[in-house]
């Protein structure tokens, strides 16, 4: 199987293809690698932290654990909508440096599991310099639909979740 690669600064590459979880936020579809998944659970009350950014929706303690929680329409500057049953958090686990911590990221719903090969995968379109794609790591034709690949790193910009989560967990205990 020939497997295409994206270039990363330094001259290193990887390879794009593997699983995703799909998901919905609005009418668009997403995916993450599903090495980046650690779990999916249903919506549950957030605690909220003063002077976190907009998009930060605060913290939740999951079996002990304090993390911080993401709404992705918020940060893609999307509309908010109502909570639905269909609404869920994924916990995915993202790097700050040479550390790793757990993030919930909101969604409106999860969709499933897809196995994407790299001949599916177009590179990030190219705008003209007015849009940071480099959250984006590529875009996957599955049947007749898109579904835009992200890179969970970029998109969360770890370092001021790993902030927060400390901050929390310094006022929580």
């Amino acid at each position: 199987m020939a497997h295409s690669s994206s270039s990363l600064s330094g001259g290193e590459t990887r390879t794009l293809s593997g699983k995703y979880l799909t998901f919905t936020l609005g009418a668009e579809e997403f995916g993450l690698q599903i090495l980046k998944v650690r779990e999916i659970i249903g919506y549950m009350n957030i605690t909220a932290v003063p002077r976190a950014p907009y998009d930060v929706r605060g913290v939740i303690n999951l079996r002990g654990q304090v993390v911080p929680i993401v709404d992705m329409r918020a940060r893609f500057g999307m509309e908010p909508i109502e909570v639905t049953d269909q609404t869920c958090i994924i916990v995915v686990e993202v790097k700050a440096g040479r550390q790793r911590f757990h993030t919930g990221i909101i969604v409106d719903h999860v969709c499933e599991v897809l196995d994407i090969e790299d001949k599916d995968i177009e590179p990030t379109p190219q705008f003209d310099g007015s849009m940071d794609t480099s959250f984006i790591l590529g875009i996957g034709k599955i049947d007749n639909a898109v579904k835009i690949l992200l890179d969970i790193d970029k998109v969360l910009h770890s370092g001021e979740l790993q902030d927060l989560a400390e901050a929390a967990e310094d006022e929580i205990g």
